[in-house]
């Protein structure tokens, strides 16, 4: 049976209650608090959570492949830091200096001072980290070799490969007074800076890019006696031992040396305003501007001579505003994601296989399935396979007239796409939103909309001012002579790849009064200048903010009346300054609150009159939490609500995004017990304190629990209760 839907109003109580606890908060002496007390910067809350990510590649108990890859997600995760956050800070510099604004460039300028030190403090635990995973592989049989590593069959095999195989994909840049290398340059790519040197004369230098797009970075040396020995050769280091046959005959040297640096540009773009361009052309012309965009970090081996740190430091026009400092031989680690495993099972993870899930499974349609009751999935313990096969019966089913669908970031190829485009040609209308902003997947959005609008789907480009950033599709179907509506709500992208390795809640629903709404903000999208009200969904930027802050405060009313009162939440990050405020107003009040915050985190817990009712852990493992989860206890009355955006300024505000309640009790107690196997995790959860330590959660007696895989386990048993 389906749950009743009520109407999610506002119970209200006197407005002295609430007044008082205001009252608490405002007596506080805010004036001897500085803001770093009351809110911890969200840059340097971004940087803990990367650290913990390079707890999980110190971790010896994560299997030796596993342990690398991360490290690999460490580097890639630091160079989007730069590409966005640091860059931020350092136009908000320049900013506050052209505007005579000396108080904010100091603070910003004394903000990259302290980036830049932690920077460097995380990047030497990561070169130490780096040699043990090394030596911990080599332990396995698996050995990453340096050019001077290899004995003569080795390098006379590598020279061979390199000949046939890798010499055509490479084109030096020779270096003189007219070259502008900062405009010859990506910031995607390791390249290697190289010296010729001759006696009595000045050096000369040339960039080569190590040609990673073309094939990989990591290549295997055939045995030539054990097998057991894997030996695995560095893109970089095979050129590195090649190099003098790249330039003989072309330049005159005596001496050539060669050492890998990257560059880490601004991600920010600006979109050009000319009116006879359509706004796909638009984004297309605005993305050419990251190619040119300044830099903002550049990385270096740290055995780079000065001659030529001097020389690379001239020609990338470093500021002393930009992060330049020596690190490890290797750069762009984070091709180090797709390591290979050349070795036994055990270096990576012991698979858990995607379950299948009953409330689907034993119906013939999707539609029948939903039509008995509201499902739940939680990826990727679910297959992904439910959500394709949803829009895959879609397409093809006679009764389907509308699909309407929002796309975020899609995988490189996607069947989600494929179905779409078999709908249109099945004779259904098919509505996609295209956010073409979607940071870094700007270009591939802009693809995928182009041949979408050529298979006849009706593209729309979203809100020029707001980012579309929900995860929303609604299926209309014609049944007994009404039109039906099916939803979709969920917390991550309609994605085949990335569903296998977040961790997402996927909603499907028959519930009018829902799906309902979920037209309506498909009809905002398309016509925002309209008023709508949405009763049941949290909509940013019309009302999520209003309705999270209400549902705040009935939980401190809920306690003066002294009924059951519990905030409970799960989200990516934490920096919205206001919703902050009435977390703390409400721990004032005596309202005990536990979050799950996985990456940035402003907020301070423990702070004495203010925040001590308020407990926040972080979890990091094998799958990238992503899930948003909102839980009220409601004086005895629950309120889930499962929803796309963040705490952030940018999701409350600047974005459309989508809340959704569940009103399934079943499904509401799912989501609970998800939660307290999370705050129950002994083994991947760190404590969120004020200084961001990253302190594992203390076990005391307690079992070992991974919660992770506990969560594995829970579903499984409730499928097979099922």
């Amino acid at each position: 049976m389906r749950a009743h839907l009520h109407q999610n109003t506002c119970c209200h109580s006197s407005v002295t209650d609430w007044w008082q606890s205001l009252t608490i908060f405002m007596n506080v002496n805010w004036d001897i608090m500085d803001n770093d007390v009351l809110y911890y910067p969200k840059e340097l809350s971004w940087l803990a959570f990367n650290e913990r990510v390079l707890q999980e590649a110190a971790d010896k108990n994560n299997p030796a492949v596993e342990r690398i890859r991360f490290l690999g997600i460490y580097s890639n995760n630091l160079d989007e830091f730069y590409r966005v956050r640091a860059a931020d800070v350092k136009r908000q510099i320049t900013i506050a200096q052209n505007d005579g604004n000396e108080e904010e460039a100091e603070r910003q300028t004394a903000l990259m001072a302290l980036i830049q030190k932690k920077v460097v403090q995380l990047s030497e635990k990561f070169d130490q980290i780096h040699k043990d995973v090394v030596k911990s592989l080599a332990r396995y049989n698996i050995h990453i070799l340096r050019k001077d590593d290899l004995d003569d069959y080795q390098k006379q095999w590598v020279r061979n490969f390199f000949v046939n195989k890798a010499l055509r994909h490479i084109a030096p840049i020779l270096i003189d007074k007219k070259t502008d290398l900062l405009s010859r340059l990506n910031g995607t790519s390791v390249y290697l800076y190289v010296a010729l040197r001759r006696k009595d004369r000045n050096p000369k230098f040339a960039v080569i890019q190590v040609p990673t797009s073309e094939m990989s970075r990591f290549m295997l040396i055939p045995p030539q006696k054990s097998r057991k020995k894997k030996s695995i050769i560095m893109l970089d280091d095979m050129i590195q031992l090649c190099i003098e046959d790249i330039f003989r005959g072309f330049v005159k040297f005596d001496e050539i040396e060669a050492f890998s640096f990257k560059m880490t540009r601004d991600a920010e773009y600006s979109i050009n305003e000319e009116i006879d361009e359509s706004f796909v052309e638009k984004m297309s012309e605005s993305m050419k501007q990251r190619l040119i965009a300044e830099p903002v970090r550049v990385i270096y081996d740290t055995n780079m001579p000065e001659d030529m740190k001097s020389d690379l430091r001239k020609r990338l026009k470093i500021t002393k505003l930009d992060t330049m400092h020596a690190a490890g031989h290797y750069r762009n680690f984070k091709d180090f994601i797709g390591f290979p495993n050349v070795g036994r099972e055990y270096l990576e993870h012991t698979p858990l296989p995607a379950i299948d899930s009953k409330a689907f499974s034993k119906y013939n349609t999707v539609f029948d399935a939903i039509t008995a009751r509201d499902i739940l999935l939680y990826y990727p313990y679910h297959r992904f396979l439910h959500f394709t096969e949803f829009l895959r019966q879609a397409a093809f089913d006679p009764n389907v007239k509308t699909i309407r669908i929002n796309i975020y970031r899609v995988a490189s190829n996607s069947r989600i796409v494929n179905s779409l485009i078999d709908a249109v040609d099945n004779g259904k209308k098919v509505t996609v939103v295209v956010e073409l902003r979607a940071r870094f997947d700007e270009e591939a959005n802009i693809e995928w909309s182009k041949r979408m609008t050529d298979a006849g789907i009706r593209v729309v480009l979203g809100v020029p001012t707001l980012k579309i950033h929900s995860k929303l599709c609604i299926v209309t179907r014609e049944e007994r002579g009404s039109l039906v509506n099916y939803a979709h709500f969920g917390t991550g992208n309609f994605n085949e790849k990335t569903a296998k390795i977040y961790t997402d809640y996927s909603l499907f629903t028959r519930n009018q009064e829902l799906a309902d709404e979920g037209v309506a903000v498909f009809d905002l999208i398309q016509y925002p200048y309209r008023r709508y009200k949405f009763q049941h969904l949290q909509i940013s930027p019309l009302n999520a903010r209003t309705k999270i802050q209400s549902l705040i405060r009935q939980e401190i009313q809920h306690l003066n009346q002294g009924q059951k009162a519990q905030i409970t939440f799960k989200i990516n990050n934490l920096v919205d300054k206001e919703l902050i405020d009435d977390l703390y107003r409400a721990s004032q009040a005596g309202v005990k609150i536990r979050g799950i915050v996985r990456g940035m985190c402003s907020l301070n817990p423990g702070i004495k009159g203010i925040s001590e009712n308020i407990e926040i852990i972080s979890i990091v493992d094998r799958f990238l939490e992503h899930p948003r989860v909102m839980i009220f206890e409601g004086g005895g009355d629950r309120k889930v609500y499962i929803s796309s955006a963040d705490w952030m300024t940018r999701n409350m505000d600047n974005r459309i995004e989508v809340g959704c309640p569940v009103y399934d009790k079943g499904l509401q107690q799912r989501i609970v017990d998800i939660m307290e196997l999370q705050f129950k995790d002994t083994l991947k959860a760190r404590v969120i304190d004020k200084d961001q330590s990253n302190k594992y959660v203390r076990r005391g007696n307690r079992k070992k629990l991974r919660s992770q895989i506990e969560i594995y386990d829970y579903l499984k048993k409730l499928e097979d209760t099922l």
